[in-house]
């Protein structure tokens, strides 16, 4: 998709004629900008809002300068867009230190790597030099709010699938899920989901069957003159939206398809005819609520019965649980010191001040720093400077990365090159890795989960979960330093964490089974020969739980735990801590 900056003048022309005499200094325009991709025009004001392209109330844009091309999936867009609204508030704006350019710059970075025009992010702070810049600072920021945060006409508001997920005047829909079952199908499917498929040719009919040859699917045969036929049509809508991608409901009007109702041999309405695992199952007349909503979910309980687990009483691995992230900011000067000259790098001192801001004032008064200059910069570090010299400049982007626009710009870096330089060098290194190095990059990693996208990315994609898997082996064999032990522990819980949300959710695991079954090995290796890290075993039964919990029983992790006799291993630790007894225990369930 190309991407415009689309370039307006709050002023109106005033800018340009008075600036001279009020402030001393020539400005052209009071700037406000918008991104436009994909037929939308997105800006912040009133929060995040969109709309037709050149529909706002500010007119027609004075200028409108191409940007670039994206290769972004809309999906992974519109996610990173949903982790900048809790920077981007209504509240949050400030005409001067948080605005529209600062919100379309870090945007800008995101889709294509760069930001915008300096001249246009540099304005606010050229005012505050002047003395009446400062001076009317208050006064200008509350008078131009009408103008910066109206809402959006009705009328312009796009009405597209892909934008369905949040209301577009800044609003979130509490309703709204990171992925719209109505617009979005599981693993790349062309078939909406969570919504009945009207069908009038045999052709889509045996589409959708096919794509329910792994669950089940409902065929509802009705006619435009069956009046007791429209007394289920609410009740079959619910339970499309109920049953998600765990079944395919399909509505079929005899009137207008008769050569489905041929081959089936339909001569009464409404007719169902249920099918599981692509095998007819059932075949019922009448319209009766109660029994199509029976009938529908002991289809669905037939297609996926629910795990054993589920039975269970467990209440650690039974609810979803946070990532580590490691935030705490060292003394920013004295990590500076540490780098030599690279600590007066213009790219380093900006990240420097990014991260100060942040830790003191918040993420809306911390606009980003360029970002590719910085991992120009550290990845030119790691492929010549010595392994000794390392460990600063890794900290620092570990100390950025607690913000998810920093760890979601990296989910959309080409080739993850940063992300793969950084947790591949300690393995290259092996014995040979200083201790420093080791630790920030594995609480590094730990951050990485910051980002819901960036988080899928590490654990579907094969070139980031490798060296992430490598990474967290190796480290938990080192016996020497219990604190690498411990973050290796968080960083295999956080991997684990990602998945078990899936599988409460009832949705595809995200980290394959394979690579499952190397994470698993590592932890009950580690795990039977652990007697002196009290923080290591909590963090590697967490780990191992939720690897385990609703795991297919007929799975390579369950062999996996047999062979390796992981029950005896984690029954063990018991007599380790008091107060670790009812959560192995609870562990223990998971492996029986």
């Amino acid at each position: 998709m190309e991407v415009e900056l689309y370039v307006y003048d709050l002023s109106q022309g005033l800018a340009r004629q008075m600036s001279q005499s009020f402030l001393g200094v020539q400005i052209d325009a009071v700037y406000h900008t918008a991104l436009v991709f994909g037929g939308i025009e997105y800006f912040f004001g009133a929060g995040i809002q969109q709309t037709y392209p050149g529909a706002t109330h500010h007119g027609r844009p004075m200028e409108v300068i191409p940007l670039g091309k994206t290769d972004l999936p809309m999906e992974i867009i519109l996610d990173y867009l949903d982790s900048l609204r809790q920077v981007y508030t209504v509240e949050s704006y400030n005409l001067f230190t948080h605005n529209c350019n600062n919100f379309t710059n870090d945007f800008a970075m995101f889709l294509l790597g760069m930001g915008i025009p300096n001249h246009i992010t540099s304005l606010p702070q050229t005012v505050l030099n002047t003395p009446f810049g400062q001076i009317l600072k208050p006064q200008l920021d509350s008078a131009m709010r009408g103008i910066t945060q109206a809402p959006v006409a009705p009328a312009a508001i796009p009405q597209s699938s892909s934008s369905s997920r949040s209301n577009l005047n800044g609003v979130r829909d509490p309703h709204s899920s990171s992925v719209s079952n109505s617009s979005y199908v599981n693993r790349g499917s062309e078939l909406p989901i969570g919504q009945v498929h009207h069908v009038t040719s045999l052709k889509k009919l045996d589409v959708l069957l096919t794509s329910a040859k792994n669950s089940c699917a409902v065929i509802f045969f009705t006619s435009a003159t069956c009046p007791p036929c429209k007394l289920v049509y609410p009740a079959y809508d619910e339970l499309a939206a109920e049953a998600g991608d765990k079944a395919v409901l399909i509505k079929v009007d005899l009137s207008e398809a008769y050569e489905i109702g041929s081959k089936y041999q339909v001569r009464a309405t409404p007719t169902f005819i249920s099918f599981v695992k692509g095998e007819k199952e059932n075949e019922w007349v009448g319209a009766s609520e109660s029994q199509l909503r029976g009938n529908v979910r002991m289809l669905v309980q037939m297609a996926h019965p629910p795990h054993p687990h589920t039975n269970l009483r467990l209440r650690t691995l039974q609810r979803r649980h946070k990532t580590v992230t490691y935030a705490k900011i060292p003394p920013l000067d004295k990590l500076m010191g540490k780098m030599g000259t690279q600590g007066t790098d213009p790219a380093v001192t900006a990240l420097k001040d990014f991260i100060r801001t942040r830790e003191a004032s918040g993420a809306s008064d911390a606009p980003l720093p360029l970002l590719p200059t910085f991992t120009s910069l550290l990845n030119q570090s790691i492929d010549n400077d010595p392994p000794d010299s390392l460990f600063p400049l890794v900290d620092l982007l570990r100390c950025a990365l607690v913000d998810p626009r920093v760890s979601g710009f990296l989910a959309a870096e080409h080739a993850h090159s940063t992300i793969i330089r950084v947790l591949s060098k300690p393995q290259g290194l092996g014995e040979n890795c200083p201790y420093n190095l080791r630790i920030v990059t594995l609480q590094l990693a730990c951050n990485l989960f910051t980002s819901s996208i960036l988080a899928t990315q590490l654990l579907q994609d094969s070139i980031l979960c490798t060296p992430l898997l490598q990474l967290i082996t190796s480290s938990l064999l080192d016996t020497a330093h219990p604190p690498i032990r411990v973050a290796a522990a968080s960083l295999a819980f956080n991997m684990a964490a990602v998945n078990h949300v899936q599988r409460l959710d009832g949705k595809e695991d995200v980290l394959g089974e394979p690579s499952q079954v190397e994470l698993l090995a590592s932890l009950l290796e580690t795990i039977a020969n652990e007697n002196e890290s009290k923080d290591s075993i909590r963090g590697l039964l967490t780990a191992i739980g939720l690897l385990m919990y609703a795991t297919p029983r007929d799975g390579e992790l369950v062999e996996l735990c047999q062979a390796l006799g992981a029950k005896e291993s984690v029954v063990a630790k018991k007599a380790f801590s008091a107060d670790l007894k009812d959560f192995v225990t609870e562990v223990e369930q998971v492996l029986a």
